[in-house]
């Protein structure tokens, strides 16, 4: 899955490919434009958008990725928030909310695409609405299709940052929360409530020497409070808020600080687990719109705003082709070959055999069958082959040596070996200085296979038997310093 975010002039790519661990392989690109991509949330231009993310996918070198998650400027969509009054039962909410829609939208509810989810706030139900008219999602299919891609996931980027402090959320208090996210001298962010996103405004806003960031937040804290919405907290994400000081920042704020770096490993630690970077760690504060996409697709799956089939232009029709049955085409092959077979026969019982003279079989030559010489040597009996074969062997590389890029070298080494299902990530430190093989208990036969592939370059690798049957790899081979 390719989770693509589209920011004014801003593009970042997030490329997901599934190994058969379970876990995803991961790759990444961003890149700022001078032209703008988007105006006002819609495309600026089919041909340059494309070009933007045909540039990114050839840099990603994931042809193979096809299914995109989309996900794009709140202001690109139409947003509802409402407050369920308690006397509407359950299953009468969607009407409800059909109902709302229709007054707040310029047009017929037909012409949008739309969902909506409800959460329970302080004993208070809310719905949240978003919507996004056919002409608009119209061009980035456009866009999606020139690239041979399919759109499979549309989210506002809104959705993918409430996902990423959803869990830190509790029921029966209610919060005001301005998500920050702080890169390149750039701030940005959105205002939520306990309840999803409050205010529909992106604030921006540059820094200098002059206001620096602590400096900015803390107006920004004070113009809000001014309209009625005191902050609770701030949660201060971007590549830049890595060297920011909790303590000291909060104070100068005088709003409680939380960094996303100390939110993702607490609360979301089994998704971050199922993302395996090569070599360095993922940059998780730059794409944590990607990431936050990522983990509303796998959590919310019901929320879905491409209900519907995207129509073409102009209508008339679902731009997808329908497809025919695959039972169709293995019942024509089968007609196929029966009538070839009935022909060959037909043919071969006319023909007149009557002039055709077999071959004689000197029967003297048959009665030694089945007696072995007296002189004849007996045959070597190969030894068996391995229970295991090498490409079929699940392989996690962990480097622990600290070197750059020695995992990726040593999944080439043992790749050129004959081993094909190899992984690779950091182990959780760099001081290894000798080289160790984990396995299970019943693949000790591929501990050693291994460490005799690897000999030259690590004589005395130690085998430990700590695999859990249910580890999903075989063997976790980390690499020490000790490896040349």
């Amino acid at each position: 899955m390719l989770y693509v975010s589209i920011d004014k002039n801003e593009i970042k790519i997030l490329a997901l490919k599934k190994t058969l661990l379970g876990q995803f392989e991961v790759g990444y690109f961003e890149k700022r434009h001078e032209i703008d991509l988007l105006n006002h949330g819609r495309v600026n231009s089919v041909d340059f958008l494309a070009s933007a993310i045909k540039e990114g996918i050839n840099y990603l070198a994931s042809p193979q990725e096809k299914e995109v998650c989309l996900i794009l400027p709140q202001e690109t969509f139409h947003f509802l928030k409402a407050d369920v009054p308690p006397d509407i039962a359950p299953s009468a909410i969607s009407s409800f909310v059909e109902d709302k829609a229709k007054s707040s939208l310029s047009a017929s509810t037909e012409n949008y695409y739309s969902d909506f989810f409800v959460k329970d706030t302080d004993k208070q139900k809310q719905i949240s609405y978003y919507a996004i008219d056919e002409e608009t999602l119209g061009k980035f299919a456009e866009v999606l299709q020139l690239l041979s891609l399919k759109l499979s996931i549309l989210l506002p980027e809104t959705l993918a940052i409430f996902k990423l402090f959803e869990k830190t959320l509790r029921k029966e208090k209610k919060e005001n929360i301005l998500y920050v996210h702080y890169a390149k001298d750039i701030v940005s962010g959105y205002v939520f409530d306990s309840g999803g996103l409050a205010l529909n405004e992106k604030w921006t806003q540059g820094l200098t020497q002059e206001e620096p960031l602590e400096q900015v937040l803390k107006k920004k804290s004070e113009e809000l409070e001014t309209k009625g919405s005191k902050l609770n907290r701030i949660l201060l994400s971007g590549e830049q808020s890595d060297s920011v000081r909790q303590d000291t920042f909060t104070k100068s704020v005088g709003v409680w600080t939380n960094p996303l770096k100390r939110i993702i490993p607490d609360f979301y630690a089994e998704h971050l687990k199922a993302l395996v970077a090569t070599d360095q760690p993922f940059p998780i504060l730059s794409y944590d719109t990607c990431f936050g996409a990522y983990v509303f697709s796998q959590e919310n799956k019901e929320f879905r705003i491409l209900k519907k089939p995207l129509r073409p232009k102009g209508g008339g029709g679902s731009i997808s082709m329908p497809k025919i049955p695959i039972f169709k085409k293995e019942v024509g092959i089968f007609l196929a070959a029966f009538v070839v077979s009935f022909l060959a026969f037909f043919g071969l019982s006319q023909f007149n055999f009557a002039g055709v003279k077999l071959p004689q079989i000197n029967t003297k030559s048959l009665t030694s069958l089945g007696k072995p010489s007296p002189s004849a040597k007996p045959t070597t009996v190969p030894s068996p082959s391995p229970a295991f074969k090498k490409e079929e062997v699940k392989i996690k590389i962990l480097n622990g040596s600290g070197t750059a890029g020695k995992a990726t070298e040593v999944r080439d080494l043992l790749k050129d070996a004959g081993y094909q299902e190899v992984l690779t990530g950091n182990a959780d430190n760099f001081d290894y200085t000798q080289t160790v093989i984990q396995t299970k208990k019943s693949n000790k036969d591929v501990a050693n296979m291994i460490a005799k592939d690897i000999a030259d370059s690590a004589d005395n690798p130690k085998i430990e038997s700590t695999l859990s049957d249910k580890d999903a790899s075989d063997v976790i081979l980390i690499i020490g310093s000790d490896f040349k």
